[in-house]
């Protein structure tokens, strides 16, 4: 049964310390900030932190990273030209990073939500990702075998939800957000709306509401 929470900090109560967190966005494209001001107002600590990049400017993952409450980065882009906080808690030792191609990130995430044991993939065979790492000659071509990424919880932005959590997505924000929903034990989904039963034509539904946990709306204040 899908919860409507009546506010970001009551949608993300109960995070662990600890806690492995899959957070969605691409750049500022789709990720859920609100929520994750929320995490970090609610104090959880030694997170794990899997995610498409590791912060922009000052708010949202990189405040969480900022503040020193992730352990450690699972990401593909750690180093942009404003993800200062990362790149200097990194240098200083205080943060630790997996770095995963995109496209293993995106199919080691599906593949939990699929219930996939792990996959061989040529991206990364022959160089240092690969290292300590099963590998395999597939029809001639390096493989390497990757596993699973799970999370204790997600952390998604949509567009809007219905009343029984089945989800839409706005454009490009759409990009990590379904595979992520499928691959944590508690979904958390921030929308600009909350709509009736029977809003959402059942075609357009891009994530069941089977994957959600947790919705609260949070109205856009600023067009994207």
């Amino acid at each position: 049964m899908v919860c409507i929470m009546p506010s970001t900090a009551e949608a993300v109560a109960g995070v662990p310390d600890g806690a492995v967190v899959l957070i969605g966005g691409f750049g500022s494209a789709g990720q859920p900030v609100e929520l994750i001001e929320a995490l970090l107002d609610g104090g959880a600590r030694e997170l794990t932190v899997v995610s498409n990049n590791a912060g922009n400017g000052d708010s949202g993952l990189a405040a969480l990273i900022r503040d020193g409450r992730v352990r450690k980065m699972v990401c593909s882009f750690p180093r942009q030209s404003d993800s200062w906080h990362f790149d200097a808690k990194y240098r200083a030792g205080s943060i630790e990073l997996e770095l995963v191609p995109q496209g293993n990130l995106a199919e080691r995430i599906r593949a939990a939500g699929a219930g996939i044991g792990a996959f061989f993939t040529p991206t990364g065979f022959g160089t240092p990702l690969a290292e300590g790492k099963e590998t395999r000659m597939i029809d001639g071509r390096g493989h390497v075998l990757e596993y699973p990424i799970h999370g204790d919880v997600a952390l998604v932005a949509a567009y809007q939800a219905d009343q029984l959590g089945n989800l839409v997505y706005r454009k490009t924000a759409r990009n990590f957000g379904p595979i992520m929903a499928a691959a944590a034990k508690t979904t958390v989904v921030q929308v600009d709306s909350v709509v009736p039963v029977g809003a959402i034509d059942p075609e357009n539904v891009i994530t069941p509401c089977l994957y959600v946990d947790r919705v609260v709306a949070v109205p856009r204040t600023v067009a994207a």
